[in-house]
């Protein structure tokens, strides 16, 4: 009996099902607690795969991080990159306490080389968006401070989950802190309507 012709791999759908399982057990466990061959598993990959495309857990824990913020930073139009980060934050879908998201990031952190991942993600592609909407000589540093608003809301809001904050209308909190942004960034034509 012959074997039929092998078939075709599609590495982008390998690779894209690797983020995603990635990404969903990143959030759920953090970066220590998550196997790489969990990622496999839940991809329904081998292993090797896992390997071949991304060589490491850290690389891709970074490639999670370049996928998702790429995605959001890159989206039109660019002056809607607070809002988006904001929307993100206050999403009624939101997974909350240990599930969170930014709860997940600090787990991480507890491993130099994720670290640093994190520092150049949050530190590098966020803070370069940001900071293109602005003209102001301290660009960079107006973006950090956006930034570290935005990272302490879904902190407070979502991970500790404060009162009254936790508890209040995602649409008066979005119109507030989408006020806020405009006036650093010194900018009139941020959007701040849902």
């Amino acid at each position: 009996m012959t074997a039929g012709p092998r078939r075709k791999r599609d590495s982008a759908a390998t690779k894209e099902a690797l983020l995603q399982a990635a990404s969903a057990l990143f959030a759920e466990r953090g970066f220590t607690a998550t196997t790489v061959r969990d990622v496999a598993a839940r991809a329904g990959v081998n292993q090797a795969l896992l390997f071949r495309y991304f060589g490491s857990k850290q690389e891709l824990f970074a490639a999670v991080l370049s996928h998702n913020s790429a995605r959001l930073i890159e989206a039109q139009p660019p002056e809607g990159l607070p809002r988006r980060m904001l929307d993100g934050l206050l999403a009624a879908d939101q997974l909350s306490g240990d599930e969170h998201p930014i709860a997940a990031m600090l787990r991480s952190y507890s491993d130099e080389r994720a670290a640093h991942v994190l520092r150049e993600e949050l530190g590098a592609r966020y803070t370069a968006g940001l900071a293109e909407l602005t003209d102001a000589e301290d660009a960079e540093l107006r973006a950090d401070l956006v930034l570290a608003w935005l990272f302490g809301l879904g902190m407070v809001r979502s991970v500790l989950g404060k009162s009254p904050l936790a508890q209040a209308d995602p649409d008066v909190v979005a119109r507030y802190v989408a006020r806020g942004i405009s006036v650093l960034l010194e900018r009139t034509d941020l959007p701040d309507e849902r």
